[in-house]
């Protein structure tokens, strides 16, 4: 019988017809919602989300992506402990939370995580922070 209902594809194979070959289901894992990843910078690194750039002038034209220029300004989400200096002792960061920054324009590391965009950049790369 197993073998004509494996050649007969209109033939279904139902578990009841086996019950000696009864199979265990596996525990399902946590949905993917529930675990969320953080990004925690090391020493004096930064984390930032860059800042949109608009995609239409004040004319009214709309800019294509392939014209676009990389963005420079961004927005701090994590800061780092601190780099230390030559005698042990911790230095802290200008930069805090919440502030918004100008950065070299090729610098840092782009990072995609759960669907945001990240750069991860040292403090040295930072040219300003943005007082508005």
């Amino acid at each position: 019988m197993l073998i004509s209902a494996l050649l007969n594809p209109d033939t279904c194979i139902l578990q009841e017809d086996f019950p000696h070959m009864a199979t265990k289901t596996a525990p399902k894992p946590a949905p993917k919602a529930a675990m969320k990843t953080k990004l925690v910078p090391l020493a004096d690194r930064i984390v930032i989300t860059p800042l949109k750039q608009d995609e239409v002038t004040a004319s009214g034209l709309v800019i294509p992506d392939t014209v676009k220029e990389k963005p420079q300004q961004g927005e701090v989400v994590a800061v780092g402990p601190g780099r230390l200096d030559d005698n042990g002792k911790r230095v802290a960061l200008e930069v805090s939370v919440g502030d918004r920054i100008l950065y070299a324009k090729y610098t840092g590391t782009e990072v995609k995580l759960d669907n945001n965009e990240y750069i991860v950049l040292n403090e040295k790369d930072i040219l300003a922070r943005l007082v508005i």
